[in-house]
């Protein structure tokens, strides 16, 4: 149940960012990110993080002996671990010029990102344990 409930704030996140990244050029000022002269990456990101979002609900609800999988735990620590790690380069050594709602929201980011890494390794350590490996 903690992993299902894992994925689903996983999940619930990526679409949120996904969606903040299809709205891209709309939003970049109310968030205080950087602007570009292109919205075609931004928008081509959040894709990819709603098509993330999808995989980690179908392997949240799916059943038992289900044929379909989703995106696992570990997978969703891979994708959250290189996004989290990029963006704190970017805002440590990138020599972003944003203003306070920007930096706020960007390392508010990054935060999450490292906590919702650190429950799902939790959770992947603890269901392999109990499993014997097999999970």
């Amino acid at each position: 149940m903690r992993k299902r409930i894992t994925l689903l704030i996983d999940a619930l996140i990526n679409a949120v960012l996904g969606g903040l990244l299809l709205m891209f050029p709309f939003v970049s000022n109310f968030l205080g990110v950087p602007q570009t002269n292109t919205s075609f990456y931004p928008n081509i990101l959040g894709g990819v993080l709603a098509g993330v979002a999808v995989a980690l609900v179908i392997e949240a609800l799916k059943k038992e002996k289900s044929r379909f999988t989703g995106l696992g735990l570990i997978g969703a620590v891979s994708i959250n671990l290189c996004g989290g790690i990029v963006l704190t380069f970017w805002l440590l050594f990138g020599n972003l010029v944003l203003p306070l709602q920007g930096s706020v929201f960007l390392w508010t980011l990054a935060g999450i990102l490292l906590v919702i890494n650190v429950f799902e390794l939790i959770f992947q350590i603890g269901s392999t344990k109990s499993s014997g490996g097999r999970d």
